[in-house]
């Protein structure tokens, strides 16, 4: 299972000027950069930054822009475009399209991504937030990542230990000092999938907590899951214009937990059982369950209607298709708020905000 890497000298660095970068996130919102490069392969892309940073020059690195939310005003240096694309077994280019990615590594009968089948964006932007989805998270899967560090100039290689993963989260995310180039994978070879966590798809497939199955059972169960809550990309369904889940589940301090439990059951009465997760040092609540009973409905609008919850799912902001980055925030703080009066829990975007804040 090979795909292809295409080898290139850093002097043929496609280039260009005031490029608009709704054309390269998955919300289509943004305005202008200053200059805009691509690289593809991984010396491009380490020389690039490489010189970038040498003389001094803001750098944004954009992959499949599925987790960016960037300002209307843009961003005033150069975007570096990754485009490293291809695999060679369990090893993937940082550019390269992740479902199909996890499509190859099924159709070759290779087991452990097939729970992360659908999700959008490139391979090497996984490990940086811990990508997860129906009782799977990266950390669960990987090996180690190959990156360039920009602090030493060097390239080196991190396992999954000292990656400092948590939920939805990495030593890598909120820092541009790594460049992710390559990541590799522990994939099963016996062609089933990891042994199944979530309840949902564990329902789905007619199969038990803990069972395995085949992973093309499991991904093609997983593609119909997040079809039916709009999170696969379809250019003409605007629900699915949005960075995926834009809030992440809130954690609860276990000092706090009582207290949480005692508003929410003001608003939504004794009787009604929360959703509740162990986490580290406290208790995971679902950020969707909270928008919906603080009084946000699927298809809540933003300003003139230009964005709104998704119809299908209400932790996904969406772009209707006239919008603009600040009616998107406007939407995001307004749910921000509602559920922090309503419960006293403060939801925290997943997204990168680039130039502009909630």
């Amino acid at each position: 299972m090979t795909g292809t890497v295409p080898l290139r000298v850093v002097s043929t660095v496609e280039t260009s000027t005031c490029r608009d970068l709704r054309n390269y996130t998955t919300l289509r919102l943004g305005g202008p950069a200053r200059r805009f490069v691509t690289a593809t392969t991984p010396a491009e892309l380490a020389g690039l930054v490489g010189d970038l940073d040498a003389a001094g020059e803001p750098v944004l690195l954009v992959g499949g822009g599925s987790n960016l939310v960037v300002a209307d005003a843009g961003f005033d240096g150069t975007v570096v475009r990754i485009a490293d694309t291809g695999w060679d077994g369990a090893t993937v280019q940082a550019g390269q399209d992740w479902d199909a990615y996890v499509a190859a590594t099924v159709v070759e009968g290779y087991g452990g991504l097939e729970c992360l089948s659908g999700i959008p964006g490139s391979a090497g932007a996984t490990p940086i937030q811990n990508v997860g989805a129906y009782g799977c998270e990266i950390s669960d899967v990987l090996h180690s990542v190959e990156l360039y560090d920009r602090t030493t100039g060097e390239v080196r290689t991190l396992t999954a230990g000292e990656l400092g993963f948590a939920y939805r989260t990495s030593m890598l995310k909120g820092t541009d000092d790594g460049v992710v180039l390559s990541v590799r994978f522990n994939l099963r070879e016996d062609g089933l999938s990891a042994p199944i966590r979530y309840a949902e798809l564990a329902r789905t497939l007619g199969v038990d907590v803990g069972d395995r199955v085949p992973a093309t059972e499991v991904r093609e169960a997983v593609l119909g899951l997040r079809r039916r809550k709009g999170m696969v990309l379809d250019p003409d369904d605007h629900d699915t214009w949005s960075a995926g889940s834009f809030f992440t589940n809130p954690i609860v301090p276990e000092a706090q937990v009582g207290e949480v439990l005692g508003r929410i059951a003001d608003v939504v009465g004794n009787d009604v059982p929360v959703p509740q997760y162990p986490a580290d040092d406290g208790v995971k609540l679902s950020a969707a369950w909270l928008i919906e009973r603080a009084g946000f409905t699927k298809g809540h609008a933003g300003p003139a209607g230009r964005v709104s919850l998704s119809t299908k799912h209400t932790l996904a902001l969406t772009n209707r298709g006239e919008a603009r980055t600040e009616d998107l925030l406007a939407l995001a703080r307004e749910v921000r708020d509602g559920v922090s009066g309503a419960f006293g829990v403060t939801l925290r975007p997943e997204p990168l905000l680039i130039n502009c804040a909630l």
